[in-house]
């Protein structure tokens, strides 16, 4: 299936987003890695990519990865040292270890070697169905699930955390100017 991918770089070089979707989804995915890049935690470094893919791959995802026999919204798959940082383990995603370490320059002129975060899947059939319940756009949707995905890149865990990354993901939809976010219209 043919795609599109945009690949907006920031002009702090601190946070690079590629997005890949299916061309339907190209409308509603429109300016999603420049707005991710803009939300993101201003410590955030690094390359991430959103896929955006259908909701049978992402049941085939989950079952793979965290042995779930459905198509979740979100999963995140960070890179060996990804996020690591931050100490916050696993993220509720993928698997650190199944996914090859990467490493990218993003930023040639200085010199400034940036690792590669992991990557973001968001399920669009799923995301559909979640913005029609929450009542607001599909792109406004994915910007929910994507930036939930980036803090499970950066090392947040809802499943372990005590709340850290319900409030940070507070914090930063509401700097963002989202409505609720995944975590607090659910209890994951």
């Amino acid at each position: 299936m043919p795609t599109s991918a945009s690949r907006p770089r920031s002009s702090r070089g601190r946070l690079a987003v590629t997005v890949t979707a299916p061309d339907g989804a190209t409308l509603a995915t429109r300016g999603l890695g420049a707005w991710l890049m803009k939300a993101a935690p201003s410590t955030a470094r690094g390359e991430v990519t959103v896929a955006l893919v259908s909701d049978s791959r992402m049941r085939t995802l989950n079952r793979s990865f965290r042995g779930k026999d459905y198509a979740t919204d979100v999963l995140s798959f960070p890179t060996e040292d990804g996020g690591r940082a931050r100490d916050r383990g696993k993220s509720g995603g993928g698997s650190a270890e199944r996914v090859p370490r990467r490493t990218v320059k993003t930023a040639p002129a200085l010199g400034t070697e940036v690792g590669y975060l992991g990557d973001i899947v968001i399920a669009t059939g799923v995301a559909h169905r979640q913005a029609d319940d929450a009542r607001h756009s599909v792109a406004t949707e994915l910007r929910v699930l994507a930036l939930h995905g980036l803090l499970h890149l950066l090392g947040y865990d809802h499943e372990r955390d005590a709340g850290e990354m319900a409030r940070a993901e507070a914090r930063l939809r509401k700097k963002a100017g989202l409505p609720r976010g995944l975590l607090s219209r659910s209890s994951r």
